[in-house]
């Protein structure tokens, strides 16, 4: 039996008096974060939540967001992590499907929160930053843990929704504990005397588990930034003395531009690990990130629906650059339906979901003989360790050749100009697929849509540079600063 609310109460017995998270001037110690969490636990109990019950949390990176995180699942209870930013269409859909019966909310998006929750059953519970003790003051008394069984749903975490409706992976208590435990011990090297960045959402897997959890596994420090900015986060790591950050590429690209903007402005050396997730790191982003901060970049991989990490370049092995790494312990990753080399990932182990949410033919379909379908197309190398081609839903098929849009995306980001970049594929009348380019130049520097392509298609075969080029301001981004593929149009 175990809880993953323990991971909090265990390193507060040995580490009480030690800074658990901090947001700017604030801070918790982990006994003061325990304490808390036990609270909110008891306040469940009176507002008649029990074990096995959806508990939605929807708040931007706050010092109430761990306390009630934990709190939820100390009273046996199962988290529904939520977006800020979800309006009341897609809040709706979250509530009604998980049948979440209380939402913790965020003060200024609660009108929205309140509009979804309409017709859903779930109470709207309004949290403003420093009123938590307020709300839990007719509950001084930290309630006891709610021991679970093994197998037994601890969180659902809701998929972006790219190939369909948000569907909901059942992550169990020990897919966390273990991929928190693995993460900090194995890939990170954790101890107490680290301090972790936590610029990636809270309500993510990425941030939740390898930032928080990772973090509270060996008693280190979490600095958050309540919302990624490039200068916030250089501030953060010299006010602080991070050792470790933890980012996608976007947020790797958008540091090191204001890096090179003022080089001399923040003082970093306090790095001694990055890790990248949750999207492909352009090779020449890491090189160029590795040389400014003198910090070694450690690629990973990882989904929802593996808790989330399956692979990772780990800091006792050789590191490949533009490889996702090698298994994580406990785990298994082939490559299926083989073509030139390339295939489907799929992922078996401890780290994977229990099942899709009330969806038993979605579960069947990605889960088969305990095999996850990833939905990426990659190698491995003789040495095994993998490479991500791209999504499979992602490939570019122009005139009957595969086009992989990171290998045309990497050397885009070769030219000195571009900041961002994506490459899609959009409906030709008689190729099928046309190869298309979104791209956000660097500050100051000027290029034009002919250059870059020229640029491109003198390093690529011809029929994978992108006829279509055009220049923006900005890529969409999802909440974790991942680049949103399906919401780039091109002019006709």
């Amino acid at each position: 039996m175990r809880n993953l609310a323990a991971l909090l109460s265990h390193t507060s017995g040995i580490h009480g008096d030690r800074v658990a998270v901090e947001l700017g001037a604030h801070s918790l110690t982990y006994t003061g974060l325990d304490t808390l969490a036990g609270r909110v636990a008891a306040y469940l109990a009176g507002q008649g939540v029990g074990a096995g019950d959806r508990v939605g949390v929807m708040l931007p990176n706050l010092l109430e967001f761990p306390a009630l995180y934990y709190g939820a699942v100390r009273a046996g209870a199962v988290v529904v992590p939520m977006n800020p930013l979800l309006k009341r269409r897609e809040i709706a859909h979250y509530l009604r499907d998980s049948g979440t019966k209380l939402l913790f909310a965020h003060g200024p998006v609660v009108p929205e929160a309140t509009a979804g929750a309409e017709g859903t059953g779930a109470a709207v519970v309004p949290i403003e930053p420093g009123a938590l003790t307020g709300l839990l003051a007719d509950h001084p008394d930290p309630a006891p843990r709610v021991e679970r069984g093994d197998e037994d749903t601890a969180v659902i975490l809701y998929t972006s929704g790219t190939t369909g409706v948000p569907k909901g992976a059942e992550l169990t208590h020990t897919n966390l504990v273990r991929n928190a435990e693995i993460c900090s011990d194995k890939l990170f090297h954790l101890t107490a005397e680290d301090t972790v960045l936590g610029c990636l959402p809270l309500f993510h897997a990425f941030g939740q588990v390898c930032g928080m959890h990772t973090a509270i596994a060996a008693g280190a420090r979490l600095t958050l930034v309540a919302r990624f900015d490039p200068v916030a986060a250089l501030r953060t790591i010299a006010d602080s003395g991070a050792t470790v950050f933890q980012g996608v590429p976007t947020m790797y690209a958008a540091m090191l531009a204001a890096h090179e903007q003022d080089p001399d402005a923040y003082d970093a050396s306090t790095l001694r690990l990055c890790a990248s997730g949750g999207a492909s790191l352009p090779v020449e982003v890491l090189h160029g990130f590795e040389k400014a901060f003198d910090c070694p970049v450690l690629e990973g991989f990882g989904m929802s629906e593996t808790s989330p990490v399956a692979t990772f370049n780990h800091p006792d092995r050789p590191r490949k650059a533009g490889s996702i790494g090698t298994p994580i312990e406990g785990v298994e990753v082939r490559v299926v339906d083989e073509t030139d080399g390339v295939g489907e990932l799929c992922v078996r182990g401890h780290n994977i979901m229990k099942g899709y949410w009330g969806r038993p033919e979605a579960t069947a379909e990605t889960v088969q003989d305990g095999w996850l379908r990833t939905g990426d197309l990659g190698r491995a190398d003789e040495d095994g360790y993998f490479y991500i081609v791209d999504r499979k839903k992602d490939l570019v098929i122009r005139g009957g050749f595969n086009v992989y849009p990171r290998e045309v995306e990497e050397v885009l980001y070769e030219h000195p100009a571009v900041a961002e970049a994506a490459v899609i594929g959009v409906p030709h009348p008689s190729l099928g697929e046309e190869v298309a380019a979104a791209v956000a130049l660097r500050p100051g520097a000027e290029a034009t849509a002919d250059e870059i392509r020229e640029f491109v298609r003198e390093r690529v075969a011809a029929y994978k540079y992108p006829r279509l080029l055009q220049l923006v301001d900005a890529l969409p981004k999802g909440a974790t600063g991942k680049i949103l593929k399906r919401e780039i149009t091109f002019d006709a």
